[in-house]
């Protein structure tokens, strides 16, 4: 496991513009949550591991967590349009779309085979000013341990 997120840049498209967003600007100095996605629109996505987090936001944050992020391999053409879609209010997100972070975290996978190329493994992590404190990985594309409840679980353990 890493001990750091990397260092990248992220393309935001706000107010039709392109902006930049550095790994720094999400992660230094915060309590961060992220939970990383196979892609938008996909079914287990959209239905479960998105509104996990979103349903959650408040009870995550009681924790002493500043912001939570969704990442996926996608530009944020089509995650705006996602959150837009999803009546997403309070969960933000990371556009990986040349997934620069999800190499750097060698949580990269060839999903070719179902026709949706390289994407993110499913996996959520805990993150303290940069430094990577927890990650919990599904494997075999389940949906199993990256939820917002096995997060607040952590959380709590932390807090104990």
């Amino acid at each position: 496991m890493k001990d750091q997120v990397p260092n990248v840049n992220f393309i935001y498209r706000i107010d039709g513009e392109n902006i930049k967003k550095t790994t720094n600007d999400i992660f230094l100095n915060k309590k961060i949550v992220v939970f990383a996605l196979p892609g938008a629109f996909t079914p287990t996505c959209s239905d479960y591991h998105l509104p996990s987090y979103e349903d959650n936001y408040d009870k995550i944050q009681k924790y002493g967590v500043d912001d939570i992020f969704c990442l996926s391999v996608n530009d944020s053409f089509v995650q705006n349009v996602w959150k837009k879609n999803s009546n997403v209010k309070k969960v933000n997100f990371i556009p990986d779309g040349n997934a620069d972070f999800t190499k750097e975290m060698n949580m990269l996978t060839d999903r070719s085979e179902t026709g949706m190329g390289m994407r993110s493994f499913r996996y959520s992590m805990y993150v303290d000013n940069k430094k990577i404190i927890k990650i919990f990985k599904d494997e075999n594309s389940k949906f199993d341990v990256s939820d917002a409840g096995t997060m607040i679980n952590f959380l709590k353990s932390l807090n104990d």
